[in-house]
């Protein structure tokens, strides 16, 4: 029954949502549809309408929602039609919407307010740009990117050296059996280990990086799980987000990681004497990207169009940064003048292919920003289109045999109690049925 009204209250959330906007006059409501925790509500999300007043002369409330998963959010707009006016989907979710033409432009004429969206990087426009569905869709006129990273191995020190974990085929080595968390991502994984498998034929120049996560195929999907197979005798579980508070206890040793969530987890086991470090192994890896976009069915194209600006102010992007841990696609002076700090970081990078000819040698985090030779072996994520489901079965295959003997126990008794629960309650009926029929019995009489 909990459940039942847990799945009825989710189906009529968006309804609720949509009578109150309503009444609430639509046009000088906003309506955003954001992942969780990944912007900072204090001091930019309630801020906005003020300074929307100010740069408008316009009332507007901010009607905010949250989702922990693409597809649900895809699934909003394209089946249910939701009207939300921004919604933050990552970069093969944005190729998949443009393709299915579910975006509409973003208005940039915003008067007397400064285009802010002209400080994204360079190499953030370049990499969106490869998501067009053809070469007449400029990517830029539809999307502006929020926050990117990559995504790598976190590990403990005290336990892996980096010189064993270089290359993606050091996860492979028994001493590290029960010692990984591997992400239950599939598309993610799937860009990182394809590099590692074809590692031979990009040295030969045989194939490139960016061919080998845009293009699925079976051929890749088979050596991929081949790899996959071997590597799950090391594999303690699949994770999306607890991977990373486990590494600060020390409970596993590694766990392939998206960036944000690596420099998270170093900070907080620095706490407590816990040293933990970040690469993306030499073969290469993915780079990921998650950007601001105005679905088709949006009601306020005017507000949505100025909170995407807003959100591209170099000191907006800096307090996202600090609250949330990831990294904005902003590349103004000011926000490489944030990161630059010699003292925290005494060893140099190489950014210009982020900020420019200036960024030849500066004092950053590698973590957030890696060097250009890292990103030079990473590769863009893609929808998967036709080849999803081929993919989705290989996951399944895969992490369907390491079940764990405590998992098996659980799911044993999960379905134990069950059971009893089904005898006790058709015991019941049957007690019931039975009394009933005395009752009626005795009224007879």
């Amino acid at each position: 029954m909990k459940k039942f009204i847990f799945l009825l209250a989710t189906l009529l959330l968006p309804i609720f949502y949509a009578s109150n906007i309503q009444a609430a006059d639509r046009e000088h409501t906003l309506k955003v549809y954001n992942w969780a925790d990944y912007i900072d509500m204090d001091n930019v999300l309630n801020n906005f309408p003020d300074w929307y007043k100010q740069q408008t002369g316009e009332d507007v409330t901010i009607s905010y929602q949250t989702f922990d998963i693409n597809e649900s959010m895809l699934t909003q707009i394209e089946v249910a039609k939701e009207d939300y006016d921004v919604v933050c989907p990552s970069e093969y979710i944005i190729e998949r919407m443009l393709r299915q033409g579910l975006l509409l432009k973003i208005n940039k004429d915003f008067g007397n307010t400064p285009n802010y969206t002209d400080s994204v990087s360079p190499f953030a426009i370049e990499k969106f740009q490869k998501m067009a569905p053809d070469s007449t869709i400029c990517v830029a006129d539809y999307t502006v990117g929020y926050m990117w990273g990559t995504t790598g191995i976190l590990y403990n020190t005290k336990f892996v050296n980096e010189e064993d974990i270089r290359s993606l085929g050091g996860l492979l080595d028994p001493k590290f059996s029960g010692k990984i968390f591997m992400k239950d991502a599939f598309r993610d994984v799937y860009s990182v280990v394809v590099l590692y498998v074809y590692k031979d034929e990009i040295a030969r120049g045989e194939v490139t990086r960016e061919d080998l996560v845009a293009n699925v195929t079976k051929e890749r999907i088979e050596r991929v799980e081949e790899y996959l197979n071997e590597l799950k005798h090391n594999v303690a579980g699949w994770e999306v987000d607890f991977g990373k508070e486990h590494m600060t206890k020390g409970k596993v040793w590694m766990n392939l990681s998206w960036s944000g969530d690596a420099q998270w987890a170093i900070e907080e086991a620095s706490h407590v004497g816990v040293d933990l470090k970040y690469l993306v192994p030499e073969e290469g890896s993915n780079v990921w990207f998650d950007g601001w976009c105005i679905p088709k069915y949006a009601k306020n194209i005017k507000a949505a169009s100025y909170f995407i600006n807003y959100m591209c102010m170099p000191e907006n992007a800096i307090l996202n940064m600090e609250e949330i841990g990831y990294v904005s696609v902003i590349a103004s002076p000011r926000i490489l003048e944030w990161a630059n700090d010699a003292d925290a970081y005494p060893n140099t990078s190489d950014l210009r292919y982020f900020f420019g000819p200036e960024a030849d040698s500066v004092h950053v985090n590698n973590v957030l920003y890696p060097d250009q030779k890292v990103i030079e072996h990473c590769a863009l994520m893609h929808d998967c289109g036709d080849k999803t489901e081929d993919l989705i079965n290989m996951w399944s295959r895969i992490k369907g045999d390491n079940l764990s003997t405590g998992m098996v126990i659980f799911v044993c008794v999960v379905l134990t109690l069950i059971a009893i629960g089904f005898t006790i309650q058709a015991i019941n009926k049957r007690r019931k049925r039975k009394l009933q029929q005395k009752k009626r019995n005795h009224k007879k009489q």
